[in-house]
């Protein structure tokens, strides 16, 4: 379907002002906030403000609360997509090249604050779980949605102590977990030995672009990752490229909350993510997703969720 004279030019309209074309800019290589964008283009929170609602009601990006900060994102309509790429492409901006610079700043600031978080806590951080809600009753669930296996191969993204090797290596042939933390890392190492499993490989790993070959995992399992990350979306879409056909994809996250504490205290960049927003990116990524899972806490804390979901083999698809 294509955008009608009266929306390509409202569109044009709301994109032609040099500041939103930076905006536009900046928001294709990730989500941002308002605090960010501000910082980022040296403008006042209500300036930048008024940029956004503009490309917004002109459908170039979308909105989304998380919490107590407001995200922004380009606009996942296709048409939509295709003017903003078609415009980025050729525009010669110099500001922009300094606009991305801050970017980077930004970025490096929020990794290392989360990298110095993870470094405290690392000894801790299977305790630290447990505080939200019981971590027996959600690797029970965890074990049920993925059923007995065997699995040829278990990529675990976001490793952390390395429970989730721990729990499921013993049913696969050769496991393989990723983190950033070196900290992390050597605890997983430890944790992984004590279990008796000699066919783990651990590695130092980046889960936006984890360097494993695609559709080489019939297992691959996000536990307790996407709510530290600046764009979750882009971490399920490498996720799911690894999945192998009739493989499956695990998710394990916050529902959407109300604890802006955690921001701050633990690092937390989203609080939560509704069953929406994950199904369209599994989706979006080729996967077929099944019924999502809630596990409310024992108190009054947060809830957790599972959301699953299988690459079809090809036979299943000629037979769907």
């Amino acid at each position: 379907m294509s955008l009608s004279a009266d929306q390509t030019v409202e569109a044009l309209r709301a994109a032609g002002e040099p500041t939103r074309l930076r905006i536009l800019s900046l928001l294709g290589g990730e989500e941002l906030s308002v605090m960010e964008l501000s910082r980022i283009l040296d403008q006042s929170q209500p300036r930048v403000s008024r940029h956004l609602k503009l490309m917004t009601d002109a459908g170039l990006i979308e909105r989304f609360p998380d919490g107590a900060r407001v995200y922004y994102r380009l606009s996942h309509d296709a048409q939509a997509r295709r003017l903003i790429d078609t415009v980025l492409d050729i525009l010669a901006d110099d500001a922009g090249e300094a606009d991305h610079r801050r970017l980077d700043d930004v970025r490096k600031e929020r990794e290392a604050a989360a990298a110095d978080y993870f470094e405290q806590v690392a000894p801790q951080w299977d305790r630290l779980r447990s505080l939200y809600v019981s971590e027996s009753a959600v690797e029970a669930a965890l074990e049920r949605a993925v059923g007995p296996g065997p699995f040829e191969r278990v990529v675990d993204l976001g490793t952390g102590s390395g429970r989730m090797l721990t729990l499921f290596g013993k049913k696969a042939k050769m496991s393989v977990g990723l983190d950033l933390s070196q900290n992390m890392l050597n605890i997983a190492r430890t944790n992984v030995s004590r279990a008796g499993l000699d066919k783990v490989e651990l590695r130092h790993g980046d889960i936006f672009s984890t360097r494993l070959p695609a559709a080489s995992a019939d297992l691959v399992i996000v536990h307790q990752v996407l709510h530290y990350l600046a764009d979750p979306a882009a971490a399920v879409s490498e996720a799911a490229r690894l999945v192998s056909a009739g493989g499956r994809l695990v998710i394990v996250d916050f529902a959407p909350h109300d604890f802006e504490h955690m921001r701050e205290a633990h690092q937390h960049r989203r609080l939560g993510f509704a069953d929406a927003e994950i199904r369209d990116w599994l989706t979006g990524a080729g996967l077929t997703p099944s019924a999502p899972i809630a596990l409310p806490p024992d108190n009054e804390g947060l809830t957790v969720t599972i959301w699953t979901a299988e690459r079809r083999a090809q036979s299943d698809r000629k037979t769907a």
